[in-house]
């Protein structure tokens, strides 16, 4: 298995299309239908303040985080997915830490995200990385779904034991970052 890289997805992106492709894929497999983004992907990119990293393993689409940023107070966690194949290997934290670094470049003071609790693996990843949950909102997702209000910080720790992040300049210019595991 190769090494995987983070990258920031733009509209202008060489392979925009075909990552976007993936990502409505995966959409429709990992939400339910009234969830899925797959039919507004594309007008969820086109906001101002929304930013997109994506994970591929030789060329392999392994995950996203979509974050959004309506002030330099706040930014929202709006999807964070991780394929079933490449979960509990540490890509969704990754994921979550690059995008945390992102606000944090933008001044961001505090992050929030809506989760189900019974999604316990992903509320247990957002506690562990800082996140606290704020309040059980009831029908959120649907009138049998609530979901937790989590709030974190910009503040958090970035870089944790067994993940470091490298910035490296591709040749058009573009950021990346590339993603070490180092085994405990």
């Amino acid at each position: 298995m190769g090494i995987p890289t983070i990258t920031e997805l733009t509209r202008d992106s060489k392979n925009y299309k075909h990552i976007v492709e993936e990502m409505v894929r995966v959409e429709k497999k990992v939400f339910p239908k009234h969830e899925s983004l797959a039919r507004s992907f594309q007008d969820e990119l086109r906001k101002k303040n929304c930013g997109l990293l994506y994970s591929q393993i030789d060329g392999e689409l392994v995950g996203y985080v979509m974050y959004c940023w309506p002030s330099c107070l706040l930014a929202s966690i709006n999807k964070l997915v991780v394929k079933d194949k490449y979960r509990r290997h540490g890509h969704g934290e990754a994921l979550l830490r690059a995008a945390i670094e992102k606000c944090r470049t933008r001044n961001i003071q505090r992050i929030c995200l809506h989760v189900d609790p019974l999604r316990t693996s992903a509320v247990s990843l957002y506690q562990k990385i800082g996140f606290k949950v704020d309040e059980l909102i009831e029908c959120y997702y649907s009138s049998d779904r609530n979901a937790y209000k989590m709030n974190g910080c910009s503040s958090f720790k970035v870089n944790s034991l067994w993940v470091i992040l490298f910035r490296e300049k591709d040749l058009r210019q573009h950021t990346s970052l590339i993603i070490v595991f180092r085994s405990m």
